[in-house]
């Protein structure tokens, strides 16, 4: 019963003429751009980082081309255990997880340091997109389905604020609030949520690690530490400004060759792509980028289930915020808040997560037509 439930009739053939090639292709090319970019900050050798770094994507790469052939059914059916198992593993990384640079978020699989908050924005969106697929319209605004969907959003967000990890708890909180935004809720309980945000910043700030206070006041003033805190940001805007027009070429960026940057690997990558091929293959780099969020705004525009739909419009926004902060914070217009580069960055567990949203997009799209009572 549950398997005809899930069978579309489809034939693989079928199946795979509706994949989106143009949307597999940007992935793909990203995969790329990024391994040699990983190549970069190992100094123009296959070191650990670059091995690590391919080795993962091709296997997550292909993960997700399995994965796209599975009905879409399967994600609206299993949206709520996703969730639970991502909540329970964010539970276990934060009372038993390994501990690194004071943060206690990973846990420890041997193949793959697993960061289950990574996982958890998009599984935020599958659950939202599940919770709201049956909600009629004219309930959306109900105190109820509010309460509900908050207490959904906020558990692992108080998870991770605990573990800590300021970054990741506002990138799914922005996840969550961008499909509870999507499926009609009254503005005013946006601009209610805003004002109460302010009003509560100079208590939550109290709260702050003195790392975070830091950051905070490392961004407003940069130059108030050069040497210490400041240091990254500097160097950071240095090489992004010194790329200039066309870059300085593959290999030849001195800010991060010669080792002025640090974790030029992880969330700065982009400053070290940015100087090595300058304005215009940054503006390269975001065409990319800007052509994957439309593929899968359109799939969801397309597509007749409203579970799909939420969901493709919940992860392009993600997606889109996700390389705004990044970008932002790495040209000193944000705090350094620990948020990588979609596919670019180096880490296991963001691209994981990543290919398995883009995942369901393909399994959106190649279901596009069917419906989920």
């Amino acid at each position: 019963m549950l398997y005809n439930s899930f069978n579309n009739q489809l034939t693989f053939f079928q199946k795979l003429r509706n994949f989106d090639f143009i949307l597999l292709i940007c992935i793909l090319l990203l995969g790329i751009i990024s391994s040699f970019s990983m190549y970069s900050t190992d100094g123009g050798e296959i070191l650990f980082h670059t091995k690590s770094h391919i080795s993962k994507f091709l296997i997550f790469f292909l993960l997700m081309i399995f994965l796209s052939f599975f009905n879409i059914k399967i994600w609206h059916y299993f949206g709520y255990l996703f969730y639970i198992i991502i909540l329970f593993l964010l539970i276990w990384a934060t009372l038993y997880g390994t501990k690194v640079s004071g943060s206690q978020r990973w846990i420890n699989l041997y193949f793959i340091n697993l960061q289950p908050s990574e996982l958890m924005k998009v599984a935020i969106i599958v659950c939202l997109a599940k919770y709201y697929h049956r909600i009629q319209l004219n309930q959306i605004n109900n105190l109820q389905h509010i309460f509900s969907a908050l207490i959904i959003l906020a558990l692992p967000i108080i998870l991770v604020i605990t573990q800590p990890d300021l970054g990741t708890s506002i990138l799914i909180a922005f996840s969550g609030l961008t499909v509870m935004w999507f499926v009609g809720l009254n503005m005013k309980y946006f601009i209610y949520s805003f004002i109460i945000s302010l009003v509560s910043m100079p208590f939550v700030i109290s709260f702050l690690k003195p790392y975070q206070k830091l950051r905070i006041l490392t961004f407003l003033n940069p130059d108030r530490d050069p040497l210490g805190a400041g240091y990254q940001i500097i160097q950071s805007k240095i090489a992004v400004g010194s790329g200039g027009l066309t870059g300085k070429g593959f290999l030849k960026g001195t800010q991060s060759y010669l080792e002025f940057l640090p974790e030029k690997h992880t969330d700065f990558i982009f400053t070290l792509f940015a100087e090595e091929y300058g304005f215009l293959g940054s503006l390269g780099l975001l065409l990319i980028y800007i052509i994957i969020i439309y593929r899968i705004v359109r799939i969801g525009l397309i597509s007749r289930s409203y579970f799909s739909k939420l969901f493709c419009f919940g992860f392009a926004s993600a997606i889109f915020f996700y390389i705004t902060v990044n970008m932002s914070m790495v040209l000193g217009l944000l705090p350094i808040v620990g948020s990588p580069l979609p596919i670019m960055s180096y880490g296991g567990s963001s691209m994981l997560a990543t290919m398995i949203g883009f995942s369901i997009v393909m399994s959106a799209k190649i279901n596009y037509k069917q419906l989920i009572a």
